[in-house]
């Protein structure tokens, strides 16, 4: 097992000020998506999982995943080489939830969506206005899921 390069608490102080919503991505799909004249509300705890945009006219919601936290196969997540079994674990759960979440929406009528961090970062990004005009699309839809990730857009039944 690796050493950590720093101190525990400089570690404890990083992860702290890692964000759960407002993150730069969530707030560049919200910029543009209101520009195209779409409104929302934000992390309504009401809902399942609380959504990071709600579209109430709509009946969907999207969710701006980071790929790390969430467990995505893309380029940007690799498991970490220090505390394997502690980020299985973690990680392991956040996958459960979300798939729950998903499953929990969908059955009280909401259509869901997931934007991925890997659509919006690295060399597989695509451009806002093409992500925004992707859910844009999707919410002018019948589809009940849409998911966005690295440089495809992939309609789930």
């Amino acid at each position: 097992m690796a050493a950590d390069r720093v101190s525990p608490a400089v570690r404890s102080r990083m992860m702290a000020g890692i964000r759960g919503k407002n993150t730069r991505p969530e707030i560049l799909l919200r910029s543009a998506l209101h520009e195209r004249g779409l409104r929302y509300r934000l992390h309504r705890n009401d809902l399942p999982g609380r959504p990071d945009l709600v579209f109430p006219r709509y009946w969907a919601v999207l969710f701006v995943n980071g790929c790390f936290w969430h467990g995505h196969g893309c380029h940007l997540f690799s498991w970490p080489s220090t505390r394997q079994e502690f980020w299985k674990e973690k990680i392991g759960k956040n996958i459960e939830r979300d798939q729950r979440t998903v499953t929990n929406l969908l059955n009280l009528g909401w259509r869901v969506g997931t934007v991925w961090e890997c659509s919006m970062k690295g060399p597989t990004r695509s451009k806002i206005d093409d992500i925004a005009n992707s859910c844009a699309s999707w919410l002018n839809s019948q589809e009940q899921q849409l998911e966005i990730t690295g440089d495809a857009e992939e309609p789930i039944g």
